[in-house]
Formats: C-alpha cells, sequence, structure tokens
C-alpha cells in the first residue's frame, strides 16, 4: 500500500471571507476526485477507469486540464488502487494522495498535499467529468481573478416536479435554480480552511461550493457547458463518446500503385502469393496491394510514399518482402498517437482472380497492421478490358487508409 504522501497539518480552520484581492502571479492545480467506486454505471469497474472512446475517462479527464495550460495536477486515488498507483506515480505532473471514507475528506485529502507545494488556486473536478472544454476551465480561472470562489452551473429551464410512487405529487418552482457542474475553483487557502471547518463540525457536503458557502465564501456563478456531464449511468458512456468524437483528429490518406507484368510464375497480392503465368515487376516483390496501403497510411500522416521512405536506389531494398513497408507505416501512425480505424484497397485487373484470396489476404494484412480483420477490406474489380490493366500488362491497386488521434 502507498504511504501518504503529505505530512500532517494542522485542522485549524478560520471563518468568515477574507477581502478579495487580485493575485497577479497566481499558480493553479487542478484537483481531481477519483477514489470513488463509481459502480452505478455498471460495467463491474470504477467508472473512471473505465473505456471511453478509445481510452480510459481518466485520460480524457486529465488531458482537458493538460490542454489548458494546467501543468500540476493532484490525482485522488483509492488506496487499493495500487497498480494505478504506480501508473501515475511515474507521471511528473502529477501528485498523488489517498482518498477518504466520503468525498469531502478525499478532496480535504488533495488540499492539504497541495498546501504544500507552490499552488494559491485549485480547481476540484469529478473524474467522471470527462467532456469538460477548455472556455469552462478559462472561464471558472478569470472568475477567480475577483472572487475568492466560481463554479460552473446550468440555469435550469425545464419544469420541475417532485413525486412519488411514480406518480407527480407536486411542482417546484425553477426560478433561480441552478444544476451544478465542476470545475469549482477556489483560493487553495481559503477552501482548505473551509474544509477544516467541516470535518471540525463532523459535517458532509454534497460539493465544494456547500463546504465554501458553509465557511462564508461567496461563490460566483459562471456559465456551464451542457456537454460537461457527469458519467453516472450505463447509457451516459455513449453519450459522452459522442461528445469527446467531436475533439477527435480523423484523417485520411489515399494510395495509388501500378506494377507491370514480366516473366514469373507466381504474384505476390496484399502479402498472399498467388501462382500465375507471370510475375510482377519492381524493386522490391511488387506486391501492388500492400503499396498502395501502405501509401494511404503515410498519406494520412503527411509522411510523403514509400519512396521517401525506402529509396528504390538503396540496394538494401532489392526483392524484399512488402510487409517491412507497411509495418514501418503502422508504427509509424501508432508512434504519431494515432490509430490505424480502417484500410480499404481495391485490386484493378483481369487476372489472375481475387475474390477467393480475399480472405486469405485479409487475414495476412491485419496481422501486419495489428487490428482486427473487421476493419480490412480487400476487394477487386476489372477495366471492363480497357487500358493497361484491361489488355493483361499489369495490376494497380487503389487503398484508403483512415486514422484517428483521441
Amino acid at each position: 500500500m502507498p504511504s501518504d504522501p503529505f505530512p500532517s497539518v494542522s485542522a485549524a480552520a478560520t471563518a468568515g471571507t477574507p477581502e478579495v484581492t487580485h493575485v497577479p502571479n497566481h499558480q493553479t492545480a487542478a484537483l481531481i476526485v477519483a477514489a470513488g467506486k463509481g459502480l452505478r454505471a455498471g460495467g463491474g469497474l470504477a467508472k473512471q477507469w473505465r473505456p471511453l472512446a478509445g481510452r480510459r475517462v481518466i485520460d480524457w479527464t486529465l488531458d482537458a486540464f493538460r490542454k489548458v495550460g494546467i501543468d500540476q495536477i493532484a490525482l485522488v486515488l483509492s488506496p487499493q488502487d495500487t497498480e494505478i498507483w504506480q501508473e501515475f506515480a511515474a507521471q511528473d505532473d502529477i501528485l498523488l494522495t489517498r482518498g477518504g471514507a466520503t468525498r469531502s475528506q478525499s478532496v480535504a485529502n488533495g488540499l492539504e498535499l497541495l498546501a504544500h507545494h507552490d499552488v494559491d488556486r485549485v480547481l476540484i473536478h469529478d473524474a467522471a467529468r470527462p467532456c469538460v472544454s477548455g472556455r469552462v476551465v478559462h472561464d471558472v480561472l478569470s472568475a477567480l481573478d475577483t472572487s475568492l470562489a466560481a463554479a460552473p452551473a446550468l440555469a435550469v429551464t425545464d419544469a420541475l416536479w417532485r413525486g412519488a410512487d411514480g406518480y407527480v405529487t407536486g411542482t417546484q418552482d425553477r426560478a433561480g435554480l441552478h444544476a451544478a457542474q465542476t470545475p469549482q475553483g477556489f483560493r487553495l487557502a481559503e477552501i482548505r480552511a473551509a474544509h477544516q471547518q467541516l470535518a471540525a463540525n463532523s459535517m458532509e457536503a454534497a460539493d465544494d461550493v456547500e463546504v465554501a458557502r458553509a465557511a462564508g465564501i461567496d461563490v460566483a456563478i459562471i456559465p456551464g457547458d451542457p456537454d460537461n456531464m457527469k458519467i453516472t449511468r450505463p447509457e451516459d458512456f455513449d453519450r459522452a463518446a459522442r461528445i469527446l468524437g467531436g475533439d477527435m483528429d480523423v484523417r485520411l490518406g489515399n494510395g495509388y500503385d501500378v506494377h507491370r507484368f514480366g516473366p514469373g510464375d507466381e504474384v505476390v497480392l496484399c502479402g498472399v502469393p498467388l501462382a500465375h503465368d507471370r510475375g510482377l515487376q519492381g524493386h522490391s516483390d511488387a506486391d501492388v496491394g500492400l503499396h498502395a496501403i501502405t501509401d494511404a497510411l503515410y498519406g494520412a500522416l503527411a509522411e510523403g510514399d514509400i519512396g521517401r521512405h525506402f529509396p528504390p536506389s538503396d540496394p538494401q531494398w532489392k526483392g524484399a518482402a512488402s510487409d517491412i513497408f507497411l509495418r514501418h507505416a503502422a508504427d509509424l501512425t501508432r508512434s504519431k498517437g494515432y490509430q490505424i480505424s480502417n484500410v480499404d484497397c481495391t485490386l484493378v485487373c483481369e487476372f489472375p482472380k481475387i475474390t477467393p484470396h480475399a480472405p486469405a489476404m485479409r487475414t495476412v494484412v491485419a496481422e501486419i497492421l495489428s487490428i482486427d480483420i473487421s476493419r480490412v477490406s480487400i476487394k477487386a474489380t476489372t477495366s471492363e478490358r480497357l487500358g493497361f490493366t484491361g489488355r493483361g500488362e499489369g495490376i494497380a491497386a487503389i487503398a484508403t487508409a483512415c486514422v484517428v488521434k483521441p
């Protein structure tokens, strides 16, 4: 079990609201509360660790703050999450502390940790709100220039009912009501003292705005964002994925290659040798299909073509198997932070017949790219005996690749 990362701190608290002053050289940290079980969202795993649009919920949440320049993050974890603790302990911008029995205790632990670092403002945020926008974060920070506390919220616009046993029992006036969101921003000294006061009174609060107000701190309301949702129910994952999908970097690339027939007794197409009365001519093994797919990936990355990475003037590539080129393109894709979503290749020839061999070709390409075979399409067409492919002088291939950076 990890040791306590901070020393004991006095539980003395200050009461009242100090005079608001501008903080010209502020240092801001994000305090992410991720110690809860969160099992109502299903999946048998705490929601902050569940996958969402290709990553974990917590990864989206942390990156949302990194993108706006928050370079110090305090992460509150359950002491039982030892493997997770080790993972984040290796990240330079992360400070770790243990979660408490309640949310308020977890936040208080995080505040005590930050009190030992050069921080004067803190953004307290729920790990289960991965869709927080840069605009909301910036607005909260701006409000802290003139307020001791600020939090985003949405004005309630729907009619409100009270109910029991499945029936409406009354209505509630919605005037002045707001739905709270996070991050909730505070001057560190004031919210730390407010939490100490809460603990001294053996009280609990629904959120940190309630803690602040109990200590007499005024909290400014800034406009929230409807997309800044908190994942609570199983269906929330689909909505969050749709929201985050709008921020994905999706790129398409196309590739085109041609090789002529010459002497030989087989052709290699998409990694599969096919018996034929002639072979394809080229500096490498002349696999026109893999060449087109490789160029499609390079194109999606704006990285030129095969000739740029494997010059035909270099004798070491004479007769080389084309899977070398495709593996390089796949590795380059991943090194740039992209995932290969799918590839589609069309072979254009009168012969040999492609369709009987397409399943084997898909299997080879999927293995080279380390993606599921359902993401690989290999098909063929003829040119109705027109042009060089129609005259049987060679084979052409056209490929499209889609890569995605979450």
